[in-house]
């Protein structure tokens, strides 16, 4: 595995690359490390072009020109976050990646109010080698209140695949949900979301959003709810919230968007209260699928669903079966 230190690599321009920028050429040549993270190497000093220093990125390189990388890897990558001893699971680990199953009620990383006992500083505590990577290798997110399954990197060439994986859509993330209502069928939500002009703190569906596509099928029907099966195409804040309450149908104990207001008629006084002190939103990241992006092994690994989505599908089972209708 990848251990903090010096980075020491050297290659030749081929003539495909003759004439091309110098950062453009060494994102090529050095695929392990992004554009952007060799455009700081060279604007300090790091990458030799014939044995001397080239500091401007848009320099053009020729043919047969010598490119040399000599860098630090730069352990204040996390800023100030420090390490904190906070329980999460592994569900598979080598030397390149971490999936981890996070709990529901722990924030991915630090943020506004939340200086610390995040994901991040949990990471940086039991894998001390993610000191050296942005947010502790951490390449996308689940919101606190969502459970379940999370890629991490451990070192910078994975972190850098990963992360064209994911803007690639080549990382399939599928969830466990339960919303209000029954849906008879599954199908596809695709509608632009973007910051709600009316709540920071809010996603919602705007005309000239970023793209958001949405997946689901119907895994279990109640009597007032369904358990649905979600597959991300795309990966925007809080897109199931959204997108279930778009179709009307809000994810169970979702405070942020409508899932404590569903009423149900008859609905009886025990599943009222089951419901009613369901503590987060019904959302859990069961599977994660991807190609592994060092070794190509296709990796495929599910969360287990935790002990309190157990107990709400198991209450909706014996309080509200199927009506069949």
């Amino acid at each position: 595995m990848e251990q903090p230190g010096s980075i020491s690599e050297d290659a030749e321009v081929p003539d495909s690359l003759a004439g091309r920028r110098l950062d453009a050429v060494a994102a090529r040549l050095f695929p392990d490390y992004s554009r952007a993270r060799l455009q700081g190497w060279i604007a300090a000093g790091r990458l030799s072009v014939n044995g001397t220093p080239v500091t401007r990125a848009r320099n053009a390189v020729a043919s047969g020109d010598r490119l040399v990388l000599s860098a630090e890897v730069d352990d204040a990558a996390v800023g100030e976050s420090l390490p904190q001893d906070i329980a999460f699971g592994v569900l598979h680990a080598d030397d390149d990646l971490i999936v981890v199953d996070k709990p529901a009620g722990l924030t991915v990383h630090p943020g506004a109010g939340e200086a610390d006992g995040t994901l991040q500083n949990a990471l940086l505590h039991r894998f001390p080698e993610t000191a050296r990577l942005p947010r502790a290798g951490l390449v996308h997110r689940l919101d606190k209140h969502t459970s379940g399954a999370l890629v991490v990197a451990r070192t910078i060439g994975a972190h850098t695949h990963l992360v064209r994986m994911l803007q690639a859509r080549e990382i399939h993330r599928e969830y466990d949900t339960v919303v209000w209502g029954r849906l008879v069928a599954g199908g596809t939500v695709e509608a632009p979301l973007g910051r709600d002009p009316r709540s920071r703190v809010r996603i919602a569906v705007l005309a000239g959003g970023r793209d958001a596509v949405t997946h689901y099928r119907v895994h279990a029907r109640f009597g007032w709810h369904t358990h649905l099966r979600v597959r991300l195409e795309t990966g925007r804040t809080h897109q199931i919230r959204v997108h279930m309450k778009h179709i009307r149908h809000p994810i169970v104990g979702d405070d942020v968007y409508g899932g404590r207001r569903g009423h149900g008629r008859g609905m009886p006084e025990d599943l009222r209260e089951l419901l009613a002190t369901f503590p987060r939103q019904a959302l859990h990241a069961r599977r994660l699928a991807l190609t592994h992006p060092i070794s190509g092994e296709a990796l495929d690994i599910e969360a287990p669903l935790p002990a309190d989505m157990h107990a709400l599908l198991d209450g909706l089972q014996r309080l509200s079966p199927d009506r069949g209708d």
